[in-house]
Order: C-alpha cells, then structure tokens, then sequence
C-alpha cells in the first residue's frame, strides 16, 4: 500500500510541474516578442530620419531621382614628373681655366648659346701662337715645294727632296686643320687671329635653352673638362611617369587624357595625355611606369614633383546621384530615399509635437528619409555612379542636395534616444 502512496504522489507532482511550464510559457515568449520588437524599433530609429516640410525648405535640401548617366572610369595612380635626359644640359668648359665671369643664377632662364660664364687660362694664347707660326710656315713649305717641283722637272733637283718638301707641306696643313677646329670649338674664330688680338679667355655657352637648375662654379675656381659649371633643364619638355598596377595595366592606352595635381599642392589641375606605356614591371613595386606628355599649362611644374592621377578610361553608362547626395559613416556611403516608414521618438510618431508645457501643438506634416548604403563607383562631371547594396526601386525620390544635414539631423535622433 505506501509503495501504491508513492507512485500516486509521484504521478501528481509530475503533473503539477507540467501545468507550471505550460502556463509559465506564454510569459516568456512575451518577453521575446517584446526585445524582438524594442531591437526592430531600433535598428529603425538608426536608419529612419523624420524632417518637418519647414526643415526641408530651410535647408534647402531637394528631391530626385536616381540617373542613367554617361562617366567615364577611371584609374587613379601616383608618380612623379620628369624631364627628358634629352632636355637636360650640363654646362661645361672644354679646355681648364679660372672663372673670370658668372653671368647667371640659379632660376634665370637662357637661350641656346647664351654666354654662362668666361675662363681664362695662358695656354689659349699658346694655341692662337701656334696657329700663326703654323699659318707661316705653311706659306714657306708651298714655296719650297714650288721651288723643288721646278728643279725636278728640269732635272736640276733629286725626286728624294721634292718628297720630303711635300710630306712637310702636308703636315703643316693638317696642323693648322688641328688648330683651327680648336680655336672654333673655344669660340675664337681663326680668321681674326693676328699679333694683335690674341684672346687669354674663353666664354662657356648654354648647349640648350632652359632654366639654370644649378651653378657648382664660382668667380676665380678653376674648371676643367670634367667640372660642371652649372645645369640646364627645359621644363617644357617635363613629362609624367605614373606607377599602375599591374590589375590595371590593361586598361592603359596610348592617347588616354591624365588629369593630375601636385601632391604638396592640390589646388591647381593639370592634363596630360599618354604617349607610351611600359612593358616591364619597375624594381619589386609590381608597378609599370606609364608616361604621359605634359600639356596645356605648365606653370609651377618641376622636375622630380610628385603628382596624383587620374587617367580616364572609357564612358559608361550607368545609375548615378550628385556628389553631394552620397554621405560618409563609419568608411561606407550611404543615400537617403523617401520611405513610408515610420520614425518614432520616445514611443510618440514624429508627426506629434508638444509644446513646452506638454500641451499638443498644431499638426505638422513629416517626411521620412531611409539611410541606405551603396558602393561608390566612377566620380565624373559632379556626379557619383552607385550600386545599391539593396536594391532601390526605379520611380525612388532620393536626396540629391541636402543629405549631410539629413545625416546630421539622424546621428543627433540616435543621441537623444540614447
């Protein structure tokens, strides 16, 4: 019988547990319902911003629609410019001397043979000596010759003298071709060369037009072959040297239009057109030089400037919104559409307003703006393409001008929810 007892107390505790479980059920799925709720009402408060018409004409912010605009894609890269070897010029002196002269400074533009500087040196007087003892005895040696000749052809003289009159002869006249392209290669000019005119220095000239880039001599240094003098560069030859990646060297075409900026000073925007595009990767940089020609304005350009690019591709159609109507949080984009739903502060619908004493205010109507990212794509002529990450419907009202203070307007609503 007290074993009968025990199964039959067993058995009515058992059921007594499953009626508490069973009516403590509804209670907790309650409670589940209601955090799903408070966490959607949330997620919503953060993506849903509600504007009065009044804060949208004062604003100014306007409504549009998502475009099928032409851009054209692009491709941005660094480099630097550069002007040709071929544009450059160190200047130097021919034969060793003593600067007498500078005549320019660092930044002063030149011409092609402009005088740089003048040298002196004894030896150049040596050398126009030279030249006139060579001149006479060269009138001397054609007499001899002359003399030898008549004598030979009369059998009065030996065939052995006219050949050693000759051979003297011939090297005189090739010492005096010696002389002479000396004296023109120090700018003296051989045929106003006398006793009297005989010049100790040299002038050194510019071999390109340019600008002085730098001056390595200075007044009474000595220079020789070997010591530049100064340096030329042409800056209107400089051109661009960009560094693309390799997954965009297929993309690079001779002809392409660059538009770039000087890194250290983005203000002012230059073009540049593509001429060549390299077939070899530069050191271990995995990049390929692409050189473009400078063209249009080059002022303020200078060798070795580092410079951003942006060369454009081929024009695309596609959906695009204004620069202005793409807003940035947190590293991604986002726009703002016109939605139905619903924004609510503090458990109240934002259509409600209530003065300072608690007391319901005249109605006024809300329009609600939905944050919705999208990826940015090719920027072109103030516009932005755009790929939603969900997908937006076509007849969409999107803000156009004005979504920074729809931004701020959200970012403050989520502040004073919290």
């Amino acid at each position: 019988m007290k074993i009968k007892h025990n199964i039959i107390y067993l058995t009515v505790m058992v059921l007594l547990l499953i009626s508490c479980g069973k009516k403590e059920m509804p209670a907790e799925s309650s409670e589940v319902k209601t955090e799903k709720t408070e966490a959607i009402h949330e997620e919503t408060s953060k993506t849903i911003a509600s504007l009065t018409e009044e804060q949208i004409k004062s604003v100014g912010i306007s409504l549009g629609p998502v475009e099928m605009k032409e851009l054209t894609s692009t491709v941005k890269a660094n480099g630097l410019l550069r002007v040709p070897n071929n544009n450059k010029a160190t200047v130097t002196s021919l034969y060793g001397g003593v600067i007498k002269t500078l005549n320019v400074q660092v930044g002063s533009i030149v011409k092609k043979g402009q005088v740089i500087a003048t040298i002196a040196n004894p030896e150049f007087i040596r050398l126009q000596e030279e030249y006139l003892t060579t001149n006479s005895r060269i009138t001397y040696a054609e007499q001899e010759y002359r003399r030898q000749r008549e004598l030979f052809d009369n059998d009065a003289g030996t065939k052995k003298n006219l050949q050693s009159s000759d051979a003297e002869l011939k090297t005189l006249k090739t010492k005096k071709a010696s002389l002479l392209r000396q004296l023109q290669m120090m700018g003296i000019n051989p045929g106003k060369v006398n006793n009297s005119n005989m010049r100790s220095g040299l002038v050194i000239t510019a071999p390109i037009s340019g600008t002085v880039s730098s001056i390595s001599a200075q007044i009474g240094s000595y220079v020789d072959v070997s010591s530049p003098v100064a340096e030329i560069i042409d800056n209107n030859s400089i051109h661009l040297d960009l560094q693309v990646f390799e997954k965009d060297l297929p993309k690079m075409r001779v002809g392409q239009i660059v538009h770039f900026k000087l890194t250290n000073n983005p203000e002012t925007e230059y073009d540049a057109r593509v001429y060549s595009v390299g077939s070899s990767f530069e050191n271990e940089s995995k990049t390929v030089s692409v050189h473009g020609t400078v063209t249009g304005n080059k002022a303020g350009l200078i060798d070795g400037m580092n410079i951003t690019g942006i060369v454009s591709l081929d024009k695309n159609t596609t959906p695009a919104v204004p620069n202005e109507a793409i807003v940035e949080a947190d590293g991604k984009y986002y726009v703002f559409i016109l939605t139905d739903k619903k924004h609510e502060e503090h458990g109240e619908s934002g259509d409600d307003h209530k003065n300072e004493k608690g007391e319901p205010t005249q109605h006024e109507k809300n329009l609600q703006f939905e944050k919705v990212e999208v990826i940015k794509g090719t920027s072109d002529m103030g516009y932005t393409a755009i790929t939603p990450v969900q997908e937006i419907q076509a007849d969409t009202k999107i803000v156009v001008k004005g979504a920074f203070f729809v931004n701020a307007k959200l970012s403050n609503s989520g502040e004073h929810e919290h």
